[in-house]
């Protein structure tokens, strides 16, 4: 059968609070949190980390051929972004690997395009939302991202039942190239073209699957807009305790990645044997529809959606929010600005750069970070077999707290870390609290932007804590 085989989900670590936003501009304090991306992630970044999560927990036998990265927030355009969630993920040169961006449609079209694949593929979305001061996208926005593996296997978790779309071309949303902020239409325009369409393509592919709405056991309905959404769940006939939370109290909406977050909630708690319909408003209507398979109750994931929301550090400035987002302008540590990267370089170590790949001496077994030709115990040369690192746990041998060093988030903490399995490595610490740090830590590799310099994004691995689920 063919259908959505494994899956994985990343959400970041700090929260904001809503109530911050009014306390700072002296407006009504609003209700919940959102989740926000740090000032060293970007889409590209926490779309790798969506797609380790996925990777972790699909089967050995299901290697993909494809990679289709979906964002409405690229963070470069001309140049793909796709190719460096490829090499981060360590994935084979013969995978292709493609973008599909620019919009919040482009989400459910990667999904779309990964399960119409002739051959396995993975659809990641990722998407990071911000607007401007005080206004509704800022506060209602969320980051986050989602990976999908689909194909055809026998250990297919959500099989994929059929699908309807309509497409039409209008104006609710838009934002021009290199604006911060979307512009919006009147919301009752929205709510007036939203709601028809999703009445019949969701009708349309209950026809096509032989299904009635009352078969629904889980109905996502993601979308921008916020009342068309609520409309159209209500409005189609299914069970209202098949209507599923949408979530955004907690982590507001990421956009282009909403819908794939919401399915693999679904899919975090779904029984083997329900249906869910997945309905995406975005120019347009389209609707998915999976039946979950026994394999769905054996699936080992290394974090649920849920677990990721209850792991996240609230408190966030909203000051540190507007300087994370290059809205608020802050002067930097009087240190030299960092030198932007060397194409030449970055290609020849692409395995460690950004794949992390270390080399064990095949002579005596010590392994190296960075890969090396001499191995340092037995000064063997050339007898080195490369190996993926990025998945070792570590621990904190020795670390350092420096107010002075280049960063966007001072103070910077450095430390030095032993992998299990051996390999030591000098590297920064993120998503930590300074004055908490002790040796002894357990930490894991994450994949995040060091730094931009004149136009190019330094990609790195950096440190996190070993958080509990």
């Amino acid at each position: 059968m063919r259908g959505i085989i494994a899956y994985g989900t990343y959400l970041p670590y700090n929260r904001l609070d809503r109530a911050a936003i009014g306390a700072a501009l002296g407006a009504a304090p609003g209700k919940g949190t959102r989740t926000v991306a740090s000032y060293d992630e970007d889409t590209t970044t926490m779309g790798v980390e969506a797609g380790r999560r996925l990777l972790a927990s699909a089967p050995a036998s299901a290697q993909p051929s494809a990679l289709y990265f979906a964002t409405a927030e690229p963070a470069y355009l001309d140049k793909t972004n796709a190719t460096a969630i490829h090499a981060a993920l360590g994935m084979d040169p013969g995978v292709f690997a493609a973008d599909m961006m620019g919009s919040v449609r482009s989400g459910v079209g990667a999904l779309r395009a990964a399960i119409d694949s002739r051959e396995t593929a993975i659809a990641v979305l990722s998407d990071l939302r911000t607007g401007m001061p005080g206004g509704s996208d800022e506060a209602q926005g969320g980051d986050g991202a989602a990976a999908f593996l689909c194909g055809e296997s026998d250990q297919v978790i959500a099989e994929y039942v059929g699908s309807s779309s309509i497409t039409q071309e209008f104006l609710d949303r838009w934002r021009l190239p290199g604006d911060m902020a979307s512009k919006v239409w009147e919301e009752r325009f929205g709510e007036f073209v939203y709601v028809p369409m999703a009445k019949q393509a969701f009708s349309e592919a209950l026809k096509g699957a032989e299904l009635k709405p009352q078969d629904i056991s889980h109905f996502v309905v993601a979308g921008m807009h916020a009342r068309a959404n609520r409309v159209a769940a209500g409005s189609v006939g299914v069970k209202p305790e098949a209507i599923t939370d949408d979530m955004t109290a907690v982590m507001g909406n990421s956009g282009a990645a909403h819908g794939g977050i919401m399915l693999a909630d679904v899919l975090d708690r779904a029984a083997p044997n329900q249906f869910v319909a997945v309905l995406v408003l975005a120019d347009g209507a389209t609707v998915m529809l999976f039946r979950t398979t026994d394999a769905v109750a054996r699936y080992k994931r290394k974090e649920t959606v849920r677990q990721q929301l209850a792991q996240g550090k609230p408190g966030l400035s909203y000051n540190a929010f507007l300087t994370w987002r290059n809205v608020l302008q802050r002067e930097p540590p009087r240190r030299p600005d960092p030198d932007r990267p060397a194409a030449p370089p970055s290609f020849r170590s692409d395995a460690w750069k950004f794949g992390f790949m270390g080399s064990r001496c095949t002579a005596c077994g010590t392994r190296h970070l960075p890969p090396q030709r001499v191995c340092v115990s037995c000064k063997a040369t050339d007898k080195m077999t490369l190996e993926r690192v990025a998945d070792s746990a570590a621990t904190v041998a020795t670390f350092t707290i420096d107010r002075l060093a280049f960063s966007p988030s001072p103070p910077v903490v450095g430390a030095v870390v032993d992998f299990d399995g051996g390999g030591r490595l000098p590297c920064e610490l993120t998503d930590v609290e300074p004055d908490k740090v002790a040796i002894g830590d357990r930490v894991e590799m994450t994949f995040r932007r060091i730094y931009t310099a004149e136009g190019i994004h330094n990609y790195f691995w950096k440190a996190r804590p070993v958080r509990s689920s």
